[in-house]
């Protein structure tokens, strides 16, 4: 008997039927099924709850139901214990997920037959000091930025790298991405696609009023440090989630994760391939 995490997205009901089909399989099976217990209330589940400090405990599964969010929010959940990731796609893009809903059965036999491999990514962690009282490490596998609190004003920012300022930036934000991150905001705001596997983080302003507007593409243990400047204000978003809002004087510090994101695969992952079919490109 082995003991599976489900992490379900809570607003598809697809997800719900998947999740459903999931338990049955693995309870027919003798296997101990757990769900975090916000997501047990809201897709029925609540038998198989289970509080998040709890959820990693002899866990040697982690199952997504959902899309790239959802295993954003997974991988948050465990990776700190190290636990694989199966991502299920009832999503739209599924750049993280490995299998669509009708692989979830045989992608279950694989991983108890020992068929599968683990592919690693890097993973950012995330400091903040907010009116001078520190916050976080926060895990993130895509991306933190910093976004402009006020329409119609920039944010400006003070950004050092490995310990020595760069320059100042006024922007509508900025992004620091890993290169999981790559396809995700960065990409929507014309940032570099790095192969997902590499060691490396993207520094992108957004919407800069400067000349100097490139991306930035770094080493995974360069530190990269932003204070805010002249009494504006913006808001730090690690993953998608709102951490705080920051003050002039307000500081965040990104760099390479101490723990790595194990994302369960069968077979090559052929990203290039994932790439072409999201973009509809065709070879010449």
């Amino acid at each position: 008997m082995a003991s599976v995490g489900m992490v379900v997205h809570r607003t598809r009901p697809e997800a719900k039927e998947l999740a459903t089909e999931a338990l049955e399989w693995l309870l027919a099976r003798g296997h101990d099924v757990r769900v975090p217990a916000d997501d047990a209330a809201i897709v029925g589940l609540e038998r198989w709850a289970c509080p998040d400090d709890g959820l990693c405990d002899q866990l040697v599964l982690a199952l997504s139901l959902g899309g790239d969010g959802t295993m954003l929010r997974t991988v948050d959940l465990v990776s700190g214990s190290g636990i694989p990731v199966l991502g299920i796609n009832v999503g739209n893009l599924g750049y993280l997920t490995e299998c669509e809903p009708g692989g979830l059965e045989p992608a279950l036999e694989a991983f108890f037959a020992g068929d599968y491999r683990i592919e690693e990514r890097m993973t950012l962690e995330v400091d903040a000091v907010f009116g001078g009282e520190a916050r976080g490490p926060f895990l993130a596998l895509n991306e933190a930025w910093l976004e402009k609190s006020q329409p119609g004003h920039t944010v400006h920012m003070e950004v050092s790298i490995a310990g020595r300022i760069f320059t100042t930036y006024a922007a509508d934000g900025i992004i620091v991405s890993t290169a999981t991150g790559s396809t995700a905001y960065n990409l929507s705001v014309r940032g570099p696609i790095l192969s997902p596997t590499l060691d490396a983080m993207v520094l992108k302003p957004v919407a800069p009023h400067q000349l100097f507007d490139l991306p930035l593409v770094l080493a995974g243990d360069e530190e990269v440090r932003i204070e805010l400047l002249d009494g504006r204000t913006a808001t730090l978003l690690v993953d998608g989630r709102v951490i705080g809002a920051l003050a002039s004087g307000d500081v965040i510090t990104c760099r390479g994760g101490p723990d790595r994101a194990r994302l369960v695969r069968f077979g090559p992952h052929d990203f290039h391939a994932i790439l072409k079919a999201k973009f509809g490109l065709t070879d010449r």
